[in-house]
């Protein structure tokens, strides 16, 4: 299994990005593909996570209403689409995929701990 992303760099404040992650090598039933970011000297976060089988999605507070979570099933392909970047958003961004699917509340559960490949990351910086 691979997960190739890509789609980081250099943006300044309020400016956008798009990640992509190409998934090869996988196949399941049921499966939630996601973004997860760890800055310096913090852990790992739970950006964004999409079900695979309907498209229902969560997202962390800290994004709620600037990004966007979306999947291509014929390209293997999940994106990251973020708004309204902010300092704070500055991480590497993972992509990666569980081979399961919890849905809690509504929403398909969003941890690291499910997944069980990893893209290798890209980073994304912010200048304010």
């Amino acid at each position: 299994v691979q997960l190739q992303a890509s789609g980081g760099g250099l943006v300044e404040a309020g400016g956008s990005l798009s990640l992509s992650c190409v998934v090869s090598g996988f196949s399941a039933g049921f499966y939630t593909l996601g973004w997860f970011r760890q800055a310096p000297g913090k852990g790992r976060e739970a950006v964004s996570c999409i079900a695979n089988s309907d498209g229902r999605t969560y997202y962390g507070d800290s994004v709620k209403g600037r990004f966007v979570i979306s999947r291509d099933d014929f390209k293997k392909t999940v994106f990251l689409q973020m708004n309204n970047l902010k300092p704070e958003d500055a991480a590497v961004y993972y992509c990666a995929v569980g081979g399961a699917e919890w849905i809690v509340a509504g929403a398909p559960k969003c941890s690291d701990g499910d997944m069980a490949y990893w893209g290798k990351g890209t980073q994304v910086t912010v200048s304010s």
